[in-house]
């Protein structure tokens, strides 16, 4: 049965990052024409950073079986782009250089639109695991009852 909740656990962490990460593209995306930031400059291109979380259970802690041991997804950070921004010719506009050109940000939204994509299927994928792990649990317990 620990196996069941291990499977759980996994895929709960891979939705919490993958919603985490549509986030992120999100906000990329409302800023993917901010010229002035805080910080000073463009808005600055924005990606979390995943990485494997091994999962300390009794069974192996017990068992020593590193070899197979699960990990959990974790966000460890979120970096900026360092790609330079985009120079753009706006002469009108207010965030222009004595050239006239603007410093946009280094976000390209089609990128960012399949980056969404895949993390929208990679959060249904995880959706999906969940449910089949909660059906053959169902099924484990129906074996009991006969």
């Amino acid at each position: 049965m620990s196996d069941f909740f291990s499977a759980l656990d996994v895929s709960a962490s891979a939705l919490s990052a993958e919603r985490l990460r549509m986030n992120v593209i999100s906000s990329n995306l409302a800023n993917a024409q901010t010229t002035r930031t805080p910080e000073g400059g463009p808005y600055r291109r924005k990606d979390p950073v995943f990485e494997a979380d091994p999962q300390k259970s009794f069974v192996n802690v017990l068992g020593k079986q590193m070899e197979m041991e699960t990990h959990k997804v974790k966000v460890t950070d979120i970096v900026s782009d360092p790609n330079p921004p985009k120079l753009v010719y706006k002469p009108d506009h207010p965030d222009a250089n004595p050239d006239g050109y603007v410093a946009m940000p280094n976000v390209n939204t089609m990128e960012e639109m399949v980056n969404l994509l895949t993390a929208s299927r990679t959060y249904e994928s995880n959706v999906t695991a969940i449910n089949v792990t909660k059906n053959m649990m169902l099924k484990a317990l129906e074996i009991g009852r006969k």
